[in-house]
Parts: C-alpha cells; structure tokens; sequence
C-alpha cells in the first residue's frame, strides 16, 4: 500500500515539474531560429521578406530553399547566406548566429539548438545567469578594459554585473520556489493518505 502512495507521489512531482517547466518554456513553441519578439512577423499566412524584396507563404518557412536575399524565410537553416539564426539559450545570454554556422557540426549555441539536423549531439550547457565560459570570458575583457582606463567607470561596470547576476538569481530562486512548493504538497498529500489509511483501520 505504500508503495503506491509512494509512486502516486512520485508521479504527481513529475507531473507538476513537468507543468512548471513546461509553462515557463511556453515561447519554445516558435518555429526553431525565430526570435520572440517576431513571433507575430511569422504568424500569418503570407509573410513579406523583412527587405521588401518578395513574400512566402508559411509552409516555406525553414524549408532549406532561400526565397527572400536578406534570409526572412530560413532563420532555422543555413540556406541563406546572410540569415541569422537566433539561439535562446534558456537560463543564459540569448544570442544570434549567422546561419552557415546552422547543423555545421559544430556547438554553437549553449543550449545545442543550432545543431538540430547534424550528426553531433549537443548537450545544453546553459547555466541560470548564464554561460560559465561567456561569463568568465566577459569579466576578463571589462576587467582589462578597466585596468587600461584607469578604473574610472569600474562603479558603471560592477553595476551592470550585478544586474546581470541579480537576473539569473531571480530565475533560479522562481525555480527553487516551485520545487518546495511541489514537495510541500506532495509531503502533505502522502500525510493525508497514511492519516486516511490509519482511520480505516
């Protein structure tokens, strides 16, 4: 009997982490190599190129055949030449790359999505707040930067890291809180089915 209550518990942490996550990546449901904020560009049926040069219909997005000069209709492949491919990066720096680095076997983005269709399986290595290897390398570059200067601006900066770091944190403790509020209830549910068991008895 309490193997069950124990799987059913199991279960229901699954199902709402599952829930909570699934919520929180909601913008995930974009056509891959689309930034967000385009979302409504790419959301009807006929799409102009963003240069004006021609339109496309939506079964041509991505579909590896450059239709527009600027790379409006392949932002997931590397079709255009001068199309840019945006990685999400989720829990990092979101960045663009340009589209002959697409399925290139090679990992580009921290979280693999630009290497989608190749024969090299990328690990997400996204961290919350951030790329470690880009943080590290960020710091180095502004601490230089500062040294060469003087350190006059050394507040300006020291500011701006600690807003970076302040986002990151507010994602990670967001996440933490929702995992103690889904062991708090699945601790309270399992409590309740033992005091049920106790009183049928």
């Amino acid at each position: 009997m309490e193997t069950t209550t124990l799987t059913q518990q199991t279960s229901l942490l699954l199902l709402l982490s599952f829930f909570f996550f699934h919520v929180s990546n909601s913008s995930t449901d974009l056509p891959i190599g689309i930034h967000p904020l385009d979302e409504k560009y790419y959301a009807s049926d006929v799409i102009k190129c963003k240069d004006g040069s021609n339109s496309f219909t939506i079964d041509r997005l991505n579909d590896d055949f450059c239709d527009c000069i600027d790379g409006t209709d392949e932002p997931g492949t590397a079709a255009c030449p001068s199309g840019k491919f945006y990685c999400r990066n989720v829990g990092s720096t979101p960045k663009f790359l340009f589209s002959s680095r697409v399925n290139d076997d090679i990992c580009d983005c921290c979280d693999g999505s630009d290497e989608y269709d190749s024969n090299v399986n990328c690990p997400n290595t996204c961290v919350m707040g951030g790329d470690f290897s880009y943080q590290t390398r960020r710091y180095r570059s502004r601490r230089k930067h500062l040294d060469r200067i003087g350190g006059r601006n050394a507040n300006e900066v020291n500011m701006a890291d600690s807003a970076q770091r302040l986002k990151g944190l507010k994602i990670l403790v967001l996440v933490q809180v929702a995992l103690i509020i889904i062991f708090l209830v699945s601790r309270k549910l399992y409590r309740r089915s033992r005091s049920k068991r106790r009183h049928s008895r």
